[in-house]
């Protein structure tokens, strides 16, 4: 159980026995080259989670996610979110409109029947409530155009759907809505009607749980020309990919890939060169229960991860992490090391303690 840490710190040691930032430490165990070009992570922030642990009867959307235009700064995509966020807040906070809305929603029900509220989770953005697939998307589409902004323009969407979690396993279905089941295969056609009709969805973490993996085939085939598919939670730990040495089962663009216990920085350059070689993307991820340790945006810089996805902009162990982002890209900035064409996209991208997101250096 220590072998992560013990190695994390031998690199940390290094680094400050070369008086070497760490993320250029990886980097060097990563690259030939004495002074290697680096760029920015692309930034994945949840902005509201209407999963299973929220009291309204969507289960679909664990994480609904944001992802800044590749050409933003890190600092201007931090900046652009926050201000979305805090425009969540104030609507979650004002009270319920009076129902006006009948056209029906994915599961039959009318829209706008509760209000939303929320309340902060471990992931560090708001959990709220839900009943319908449209209401967390069409919230932050209608708050985009309040703030001059184009969803799938200026930002896009990814979707955590933590299919793992919405399996009833008595019914062997999944319960997307409270009481609304669908099989595997009926799944593969909710999903091409949500990027049919919200194409600023460019990404699907977790579509389904790793032992349907012929849906997996047929969402990948129907949508993974216009969506990245991630495996995260259904993907195999680092140890046994590395062992089998294939990255395809089950069928997906990319994986999530998180520093955990077992995990040694050499087991993470290798999983990251193998991924690279099969042309895949890699999402570097935080781990549930962490710490205010901020080392694994260093990792993400130096293993050169197109995505990195620290959950919210709010509780101080993931804000100290965006600090840390800020830090990094100025760095780079200095030194003239930032690649800035390299963080470019495919076709795909045209009750717990509160704390408020700050971002202020420490």
């Amino acid at each position: 159980m220590a072998i992560g840490a013990v190695s994390l710190a031998v690199a940390k040691a290094c680094a400050m026995l070369l008086n070497k930032p760490l993320y250029l430490n990886i980097a060097l165990l990563k690259h030939s080259q004495e002074q290697p070009i680096l760029f920015m992570p692309l930034l994945m922030v949840s902005l509201v989670s209407c999963g299973k642990s929220s009291s309204g009867k969507l289960n679909l959307m664990k994480e609904v996610i944001c992802i800044p235009h590749p050409e933003l700064t890190t600092r201007q995509g931090v900046e652009m979110l926050m201000e979305i966020q805090k425009h969540i807040n104030k609507i979650i906070e004002l009270p319920s409109p009076p129902k006006a809305e009948t056209k029906k929603g994915h599961d039959g029900s009318k829209r706008g029947q509760q209000q939303i509220t929320g309340k902060m989770s471990h992931l560090g953005c708001l959990t709220i409530n839900c009943d319908t697939i449209e209401q967390p998307l069409l919230l932050i589409q209608e708050i985009c155009a309040n703030l001059g902004l184009e969803l799938g323009t200026n930002l896009h969407l990814a979707i955590n759907c933590a299919g793992h979690e919405l399996m009833d396993y008595s019914k062997g279905k999944y319960e997307v809505i409270m009481g609304t089941y669908k099989n595997a295969a009926e799944m593969v056609d909710l999903y091409v009607d949500l990027i049919n009709k919200y194409p600023s969805i460019i990404a699907l973490i977790d579509p389904f749980r790793k032992e349907d993996s012929e849906q997996w085939d047929s969402i990948y085939h129907a949508l993974g020309s216009r969506c990245y598919i991630i495996a995260g939670t259904a993907s195999k730990s680092i140890s046994k990919l590395l062992e089998q040495g294939n990255i395809s089962i089950p069928k997906s663009n990319g994986l999530i890939i998180k520093h955990t216990n077992q995990t040694t920085m050499s087991d993470l350059v290798e999983i990251t060169n193998l991924i690279d070689s099969k042309k895949h993307i890699t999402v570097f991820g935080s781990t549930e229960g962490e710490s205010s340790d901020d080392s694994l945006v260093d990792l993400a810089v130096g293993l050169g991860v197109r995505f990195i996805k620290l959950g919210g902009l709010s509780r101080g162990e993931r804000v100290t992490k965006y600090n840390r982002l800020l830090t990094i890209e100025e760095e780079l900035v200095q030194n003239g090391t930032l690649d800035t064409s390299s963080s470019s996209c495919d076709a795909r991208i045209g009750g717990q303690e509160q704390e408020t997101m700050t971002l202020v250096k420490v």
